[in-house]
């Protein structure tokens, strides 16, 4: 090499380093003005500086002036393509080569696999063997994690023989990608077998056979294995922590915490996370407060991965307003913080201020992902807000965000809940991909309409797509033969669930079959199904016994279950009420006053009804006999307008839906003036004629209200949709969507 070249050489690498573009350009023209024939070493470095620089025009440019390229040139050229992503220019330089070596094919190979044309990188690798090319470590580790995340098990064994062929098989970093990629395939003995055939392990290779095995829930094997390891680093800690938490050892992952404290091992913040998010699956909220005192005297206590984690932790131990301090107290935070605390907040039943926290993250700045807009859809149809859902669904739909399952899931439960089914199942019919919590949001949808046939379509039809249907599901369908007294069907499908599907029946299953069997009228079987059953049924279960007892006038079971309900939850006033109702439709009024005096007594009191509507985005609340409303006399003067016209049109008062013993009188206006029927006419009087009026009530809808609101709905020609604590029913033209079965 002459003096001159080497000065250029010196003074380019000199502009690479500093990375000054402009200098370079110029050093670059310098060359070709003063260098009759530059020699080619000199070419590449510019090659190389404009690569480096993603000026892939001057870099082959200068290729094109070198009178004869050697390989290094082709291939620096080449990997700058490569690396750009620019494929075709990359194909065009790699057939033009005289020669090749296996830089170049690994050059091809990782393009192709960085641009996500894995079966391309595939060929690729194919074809660098037929050429006779020799792969190297950079191959194998290119085609070893491409063949993992890809989960090809056959290709992963082929390249592994090939490893062994080529003399690779002793690397540690070959060998732990091969152990990688095994445990990634769930195939375990053969990630075993590489661990137990390397000569040398060091601290990765035991790390990723831990991690292996976590991934194949093989958690003894792991535990064995790190009591083996000599040395362990703090990711050898975390790693155990981690594997932990995935495979539902949460009490282990936190005494594993400890013990790396104990051991003086230095904590990241993986480390907290993973134990954090450990206490909150436990509800130990205890541990949880006691690993954030440690965390501010770290230098971690600022930390924006941590300080996420601590508030999902408070939200899932039920502390929101810990979750909230703790937010509040973050300096920083990005859209991981803001999810964790909305959804918190709807985990824990505050959606409306799941829904303000999502307005706030967006005034400061941060865009939703597809999780934090599937969680505020998600608020918004618990609250039963069509309107904020549905400005939702346009943000979706602008940010194409509806092509995640999260967002398009809880578009299918939005409509869903707010009675709107119509648009729930066209939503279904959109989503490319529908997944098992796709199927189950829309079969719950037409249950809780009473559309039965249409949850056991879906339902059948989610079998014949190949798709598992869990708990959840199984609880729409069975809800909707409920629903629909389709009490042999219902069976059949809890049958199914258990030998079929091998899902342990949980409380809310057990509550389902006694509400198929005791609003069928079938009360006698429904207590000989609680008989046989492994455990007593919750409080939700014999509440359902006894309102149907209620419905069906049965004292002898009614009082079985008001005293089954009173001794598992002595405060829980359902049993006291429906009782009174029982007695009440008997005419006993002495035991009714009975039941109310053990309520005063034990300071039982019972749940008022409210019934809500809202108009002009704000929500209007009415209580029975309410007169709170600016708008009461109008509210008021409506009701004695409608009740006339539902009396000319055949209504008669439903008196057992009164629990007091009064005289007649008393009895209509007290059934007049309940909530649902105020909410109802504020509706009639403010919603416009061209929608329909959307009730929501906290409580069952009583038997003379649904009798009333079936003539509404006829003497004014308005839909009338009203959502209860436990269904949907919608009024049109004197008739409702439940056929009177609810």
């Amino acid at each position: 090499m002459s003096s001159v070249s080497n000065y250029y050489s010196s003074l380019l690498k000199f502009y690479l380093e500093s990375k000054s573009q402009i200098q370079a350009k110029k050093l670059h023209c310098l060359i070709i003005k003063t260098l009759k024939s530059p020699e080619t070493f000199l070419f590449n470095n510019l090659i190389n500086a404009y690569s480096k620089f993603n000026n892939l025009s001057y870099a082959h440019h200068v290729f094109d002036q070198i009178p004869q390229p050697n390989l290094f040139s082709w291939n620096t050229l080449l990997s700058a393509y490569s690396k750009s992503g620019r494929l075709s220019e990359m194909e065009k330089i790699f057939k033009r080569m005289p020669i090749r070596d296996g830089v170049s094919w690994n050059s091809v190979i990782s393009g192709y696999a960085n641009d996500g044309l894995y079966h391309d990188s595939v060929e690729a690798y194919k074809l660098m063997l037929e050429d006779g090319v020799s792969p190297n470590r950079i191959t194998f580790s290119t085609v070893l994690i491409l063949s993992s995340g890809q989960s090809w098990i056959r290709l992963c064994r082929q390249v592994h023989g090939q490893i062994m062929k080529f003399g690779f098989g002793s690397y540690v970093l070959v060998g732990s990608l091969l152990i990688d990629m095994y445990s990634k395939a769930r195939v375990v003995d053969d990630a075993k077998r590489v661990f137990d055939e390397m000569d040398a392990r060091n601290l990765v290779v035991y790390n990723t056979m831990i991690t292996g095995l976590f991934r194949c829930g093989m958690v003894e094997e792991s535990k064995r294995l790190f009591g083996d390891m000599r040395e362990r680093d703090s990711i050898s800690w975390t790693i155990m922590i981690t594997g932990f938490k995935q495979n539902g050892f949460d009490k282990e992952a936190i005494d594993v915490f400890r013990e790396m404290r104990l051991e003086e091992v230095p904590i990241d913040q993986f480390t907290f996370g993973s134990v954090l998010t450990a206490c909150g699956s436990l509800l130990a909220l205890e541990q949880g407060k006691q690993i954030h005192a440690y965390i501010i005297r770290t230098d971690y206590k600022d930390n924006i991965f941590v300080g996420s984690a601590l508030v999902d932790m408070y939200a899932k131990c039920r502390s929101i307003r810990m979750a909230e301090t703790v937010f509040k107290g973050m300096a920083l935070k990005n859209i991981v913080s803001w999810t964790a605390m909305l959804v918190g907040y709807g985990q824990n039943g505050f959606s409306e201020e799941a829904v303000r926290s999502f307005c706030e993250m967006q005034r400061n700045g941060i865009e939703p992902d597809d999780f934090t807009l599937g969680s505020v859809i998600s608020s918004c149809a618990n609250l039963a807000s069509l309107e904020e859902g549905a400005q939702f669904h346009c943000r979706a739909l602008v940010s194409s965000l509806t092509s995640f399952s999260t967002v398009s899931n809880a578009i299918v439960t939005l409509y869903g809940k707010c009675g709107c089914i119509e648009d729930s199942h066209k939503m279904f019919d959109e989503m490319q991909v529908k997944d098992q919590v796709s199927w189950t949001a829309l079969v719950s949808g037409y249950s809780q309409f009473g559309k039965a046939k249409e949850s056991i379509d879906l339902f059948e039809g989610m079998l014949a797509e190949g798709l598992k249907p869990d708990g959840v599901t199984f609880i729409g369908v069975i809800s909707a033969c409920s629903r629909a007294g389709l009490v042999e069907k219902g069976h059949q499908y809890f049958n199914s669930m258990v030998e079929d599907h091998q899902i342990i029946p949980t409380d809310d299953h057990y509550a389902c079959m006694i509400d198929l069997l005791s609003r069928a009228g079938r009360i006698k079987e429904a207590e000989d199904f609680i008989k046989q059953m492994p455990c007593q049924p919750d409080a939700i279960g014999w509440a359902t016994l006894l309102s149907s007892c209620r419905v069906h006038g049965n004292m002898e079971i009614g009082k079985w279950a008001a005293e089954s309900l009173l001794e598992l939850d002595p405060h829980n006033p359902a049993s006291y009420i429906l009782l009174s109702s029982i007695y009440a439709a008997k005419g006993r009024w002495d035991d009714v006053s009975r039941l109310r005096r053990g309520m005063r007594i034990k300071g039982v009191k019972k749940e008022p009804g409210y019934s809500w509507i809202k108009y002009k985005n704000k929500v209007h609340i009415f209580s029975a006999d309410d007169r709170s409303s600016i708008y009461s006399n109008q509210i008021y003067a409506e009701l004695e307008r409608l009740n006339c016209k539902m009396i000319e049109e055949g209504y008669v008062p439903d008196m057992n839906s009164i629990l007091h013993d009064v005289d007649e009188s008393q009895k209509i206006e007290m059934l007049s003036h309940h909530s649902e029927k105020l909410a109802i006419a504020f509706g009639l009087l403010f919603i416009p004629e061209r929608l329909p009026i959307r009730v929501v009530k906290n409580l069952r809808v009583c038997v003379d209200c649904h009798n009333a609101t079936k003539f509404i709905s006829k003497v004014v020609g308005r839909e009338i949709l009203v959502r209860d604590a436990v269904r949907f029913h919608l009024f049109r033209n004197g008739t409702c969507s439940c056929g009177d079965f609810w």
